[in-house]
């Protein structure tokens, strides 16, 4: 049975086709958040923390770290800092690092410049997931040495020097081509986890049947682990929630082992609660002024002010239990239990005690 070990330097995250969904959590990365990206270049790694802290507590098994930054405001002192090269290195250390200070779960070193994959390795604790090989031959010769050298298991992606084929052959053929290079460095199958290109279903209609058909081929030809971008499915698409929550235990099924992505739903910010605030008062209801914002947004079905596991976290939990990689569903037990308090439990179960003694 394939099993891929990441470790840190306390904990083991195993993946493989009879364990639970691996979660890699997506946060830890500037591209795109022009905010932590700025707090970065002022050497400021409090979102870092906080988005670590929240991911493991949501149910990551495994956190990414990536370091795809430029630095804007530092280029007039120096140009370097426009150039990824120069920039990631450095950064890829800090932020290891920094996250290995505060949690004990794996960490997935992710960058497209080989000089930081490596500085995140030398700063890496245990065994962590490196991102990411390409079929490109020159991406080969620069990663897969890595590979070796720190003894680590590595995404590999499927494109290559011809881009993303949107023919599930083609892209089968990428990654088959990686595992046997991989192999003629020494790597073992078991240490490669295949992402095999999530297209857009809002693009590509057929995106979903393609990616369940390759994951299949992967795990009974190759006899890889995978993982994707989970979120690529439900690209440009209203409540991408909804389609994120049907992809991914559908996935599981046809047997991906981990997934890259956003592990927590994303509290409520003032914005949201100002607004809500005034569309209520505006249809004539009272909100008290000292109302508490927490109350407020449970009641009216914005969600919450505080980070807290999100509904792909309850659907991945629920399918582990469904493919029996839940043992007696003790993590779905345990997951369920603490969303409800234990008054509305104690009710609840008074009230059916209380039914049936009405019925008889």
């Amino acid at each position: 049975m394939t099993r891929t070990i990441v470790e840190s330097a306390t904990k083991t995250t195993i993946m493989g086709f009879d364990q639970p969904f691996c979660v890699i959590g997506e946060r830890i990365n500037p591209t795109g958040r022009k905010k932590l990206a700025a707090e970065l270049e002022m050497g400021d790694f409090s979102t870092v923390e906080a988005d670590a802290i929240a991911q493991a507590a949501a149910g990551a098994t495994v956190l990414d770290i990536n370091s795809g930054a430029v630095f804007s405001n530092k280029m007039a002192e120096d140009p370097r800092y426009a150039d990824n090269n120069f920039v990631e290195p450095p950064l890829m250390k800090e932020l290891v690092e920094r996250v290995q200070a505060i949690t004990d779960v794996p960490l997935c070193i992710d960058s497209s410049v080989p000089a930081a994959l490596e500085a995140g390795l030398a700063a890496a604790k245990g065994r962590p997931l490196l991102n990411s090989v390409t079929g490109e031959e020159e991406r080969l010769e620069l990663v897969l040495p890595l590979v070796k050298k720190y003894n680590v298991p590595v995404v590999a992606i499927s494109n290559d020097d011809t881009g993303i084929s949107e023919d599930p052959d083609v892209r089968f053929a990428v990654a088959k081509k990686i595992v046997q290079r991989a192999a003629d460095f020494g790597i073992p199958a078991h240490d490669i986890v295949v992402d095999p290109l999530v297209m857009p279903i809002g693009a590509m209609g057929t995106a979903g049947l393609q990616v369940f058909a390759l994951v299949r081929r992967l795990r009974e030809e190759l006899g890889v682990n995978t993982t994707c971008g989970a979120s690529n499915i439900s690209f440009g698409l209203p409540n991408r929630h909804g389609v994120n929550n049907a992809f991914l235990p559908m996935a599981m099924a046809c047997g991906m082992t981990s997934a890259i992505m956003n592990p927590i739903a994303l509290p409520v910010g003032q914005k949201k609660l100002d607004e809500k605030r005034a569309e209520l008062e505006a249809a004539g209801f009272i909100v008290p002024e000292d109302i508490d914002p927490e109350l407020l947004a449970t009641l009216t079905g914005l969600g919450s002010t505080m980070p807290r596991p999100g509904k792909e976290m309850e659907a991945i939990r629920a399918a582990n239990f469904l493919t029996n990689n839940d043992a007696h569903g003790a993590e779905w037990i345990r997951f369920n239990k603490a969303i409800l308090k234990d008054g509305e439990r104690e009710a609840g179960a008074r009230g059916r005690r209380e039914g049936r003694r009405r019925r008889g």
